[in-house]
């Protein structure tokens, strides 16, 4: 009787093992799947709440707090007379307005860096060499700096900030006298107001009047600090216990978890777990805190 399969010299059968389909080609991801590596995850979520409760604390301070209440404010200059604000960071020339926020995202890219090239998660402490994850971080960072340019600094022209001015009716407005002495200069009225900067406006002595002016300062401090907690938050949940649930899409193409795609670098974190932490996390939380003073005292709710 003739055997259906292979047999061994004694006429046992050989089991044959048939490859698993799941071993011979990967399943695959499902949109899902490919999906929520795209979305924040319920601590993401949360860490970007903090801004607009941020806003709508500081708003409801100004308005519940007597002293903010009672203090004269300006709306041409957006914020209270320095002789007469109710905070010292009421005051425009505050140390830490002059010196932080004005120069928000020099200390941003500061911080940045020396969590990017100081913890061992990103590749050797302490050693200028560009690992991919290194590479992938600069190109967030990159990112991230051209769209503060550009709502900022410069979008083939006045940055976007500027430009909303001018779009809803904001124009550069001199003083009386100032004016007079611009037109015996030679200089006409319609040239003087087509400014279209508010930084060239004030250095021309000038005021930005009439327009929709968004805070400069609210954006800044918002993109920074969620740029900077966005990077350390893996580092922190992992020094605090917790599980990081984000989605990644690995080198294969599958999608895992952040923390199972951490690792052999685990161990090194574990040893120098605040290297290059503590500049990005001092950069964060003072920004969230002139956020809140920003809330308090300067512009209005919309503008804000």
């Amino acid at each position: 009787m003739s055997s259906s399969g292979p047999t061994r010299r004694n006429g046992a059968a050989i089991s044959q093992k048939h490859p698993s389909p799941s071993r011979s080609r990967s399943a695959p991801q499902s949109p899902v799947a490919t999906l929520s590596s795209l979305l924040p995850t319920s601590l993401e979520t949360l860490l970007l709440a903090i801004y607009p409760s941020t806003l709508l604390l500081g708003s409801l301070f100004s308005l519940l707090n007597p002293v903010a209440r009672a203090a004269p404010y300006s709306a041409l200059s957006q914020s209270h007379p320095s002789e007469l604000a109710p905070s010292y960071f009421a005051q425009k020339r505050n140390l830490f307005n002059t010196l932080f926020v004005k120069m928000g995202w020099f200390w941003t890219t500061l911080a940045f860096a020396m969590f990017l090239f100081m913890h061992p998660s990103t590749g050797p402490p302490r050693a200028l060499i560009l690992t991919p994850r290194r590479l992938q971080a600069v190109l967030r960072w990159g990112l991230v700096t051209a769209w503060w340019a550009v709502v900022t600094q410069w979008a083939f022209g006045p940055g976007l900030i500027d430009r909303g001015f001018r779009l809803t009716g904001g124009v550069c407005q001199f003083l009386e006298e100032e004016e007079e002495k611009r037109i015996a200069m030679g200089k006409g009225v319609g040239e003087m107001r087509e400014i279209f900067t508010g930084a060239a406006c004030k250095l021309a002595g000038g005021q930005w009047r009439g327009g929709y002016d968004i805070s400069g300062h609210v954006f800044l401090l918002t993109l920074g600090s969620a740029f900077l907690g966005m990077e350390i938050l893996p580092v922190v949940l992992r020094y605090a216990g917790l599980r990081e649930e984000r989605a990644v899409m690995n080198r294969e193409g599958k999608i895992g978890r952040a923390g199972a795609e951490i690792g052999i670098r685990d161990a090194e974190a574990e040893r120098e777990e605040g290297s290059g932490v503590g500049g990005a996390v001092v950069v964060a939380a003072l920004s969230w805190w002139m956020l809140l003073m920003t809330a308090a005292y300067f512009h209005t709710w919309v503008e804000k």
